[in-house]
């Protein structure tokens, strides 16, 4: 697996390679089945893949494989088949909707949106407006779940991997371990 994940790195697909690592760390599937005696099938839902057929299936196939590392293996995780593995166009399905509306206002707010005006403009669009009362109200809801809760760091585990998959929201700060951190891009303070 090493080496077709190699493939995938030298083909410029930093997309998928994200998305598959993303789908196989961030949601903690395996603790999904605390009494791996049984098993436990998955079936893994995207929203639609962004490239070629050929591209997207070799993504598909990387995900069906995931069933047989250790990890899953040993908590008895499966994908029956690669049929089970769906994509799916967000605004046909109501709860991938409530997710890009979750999203779309944490981009909103960590890419300061909040504080946009329109050229030649001394006040916020009324839609601009709306989208940062939005994003109180998740965000309200969010701290209910986590009071202290920051939206640029990762919501962590409280010391306990399995809580991935319990805890009832996750965010997660995605950072490469060979990422630098530079202060040019810092905003300046007022």
């Amino acid at each position: 697996m090493k080496q077709k994940i190699c493939h995938i790195i030298s083909n410029n697909n930093e997309y998928f390679i994200l998305y598959y690592q993303f789908f196989k760390h961030a949601f903690g599937l395996t603790y999904a089945n605390p009494n791996a005696k049984k098993s436990i099938s998955i079936y893994p839902f995207f929203d639609q893949l962004p490239d070629t057929r050929e591209k997207n299936q070799e993504f598909i196939d990387f995900i069906y494989r995931l069933q047989f590392d250790s990890d899953f293996q040993s908590n008895n995780i499966i994908i029956h088949s690669k049929d089970d593995i769906a994509e799916a166009r967000s605004h046909d399905h109501v709860i991938l909707q409530c997710m890009d509306v979750v999203l779309g206002a944490m981009e909103f707010r960590l890419n300061n949106k909040h504080l946009l005006k329109a050229p030649g403009s001394r006040r916020r669009g009324k839609r601009t407006i709306a989208k940062e009362k939005l994003y109180k109200h998740i965000y309200s809801h969010i701290r209910d779940i986590y009071p202290n809760f920051n939206i640029g760091e990762s919501t962590g585990t409280n010391g306990d991997n399995s809580n991935r998959w319990s805890h009832s929201y996750r965010h997660w700060k995605f950072i490469a371990r060979d990422s630098v951190y530079s202060t040019s891009y810092r905003p300046k303070n007022k």
